[in-house]
């Protein structure tokens, strides 16, 4: 287990899915997909409690077990409002529907809205349906440490802004290429974002996900970044 000391644990779940649990006691999963994760140790795929679900998009390997988990556990949800429409007729009553730009506080976490370039279509009965824009979220810790969970997404100019605007400390970054950013555009994304630390993933989960976190290394410092990878395997954490 790796040590920045920030009063929180930050657990992979394996291709996109985190597991984050603040100083506080709150329980955040971000991208529900941990049943039929191949990558997500069975030990992990149970929970005593979850008090928050982000969903960065709506495609089956980031919101497949949202419906369940949100009937079981009643957490709050931060998605955008064409999901939220969607879990509302799936059952699911404890959606808090944002846009990006926005900012909304949740048990003293605050949770932006951000953006990400990629698609978002629902897969429902043998039907895609609309599941709005894609997004990521910079989540504000109580200590305001803050986590940058970039959903899939390609490497984009508004990077420059919330890096800006919300200044990451860690960057959780797709690297796996094919369906998202590989690692030389993740390092010119760390490059316009300047976190301290980085955690890959969204890789090694497919044989089409090709990125390493070796390769986002080199491509780090062709870039001229100083930030650390922090590289987990997945069910392990960094605290």
């Amino acid at each position: 287990m790796a040590r920045i000391d920030r009063g929180f644990t930050l657990t992979w779940l394996g291709h996109h899915t985190f597991r984050l649990d603040t100083r506080e006691g709150l329980t955040l999963l971000l991208d529900p997909w941990v049943e039929s994760n191949p990558a997500c140790p069975k030990e992990h795929q149970s929970f005593e409690k979850i008090d928050v679900i982000t969903i960065s998009h709506g495609h089956g390997d980031h919101i497949g077990d949202a419906v369940t988990l949100a009937k079981k556990f009643k957490p709050t949800i931060v998605c955008n409002f064409e999901i939220h429409q969607w879990l509302q007729r799936k059952g699911v009553t404890t959606t808090s529907p944002m846009n990006k730009g926005g900012t909304q506080e949740l048990a003293g976490i605050r949770f932006t809205m951000v953006h990400a370039t990629h698609s978002s279509g629902i897969e429902d009965g043998g039907q895609v349906i609309y599941g709005g824009e894609p997004c990521g979220f910079v989540i504000t810790l109580e200590d305001g440490t803050r986590v940058y969970h970039a959903g899939d997404t390609a490497v984009h100019a508004d990077m420059a802004l919330i890096g800006e605007l919300y200044a990451p400390d860690i960057a959780l970054l797709p690297i796996g290429d094919r369906y998202t950013m590989g690692p030389r555009e993740a390092a010119i994304a760390a490059r316009m974002l300047k976190p301290k630390w980085i955690v890959p993933a969204h890789f090694g989960t497919f044989p089409a996900l090709t990125g390493t976190p070796d390769a986002l290394r080199e491509e780090l410092a062709n870039a001229g970044v100083k930030a650390q990878v922090i590289v987990l395997a997945p069910g392990e954490s960094v605290s």
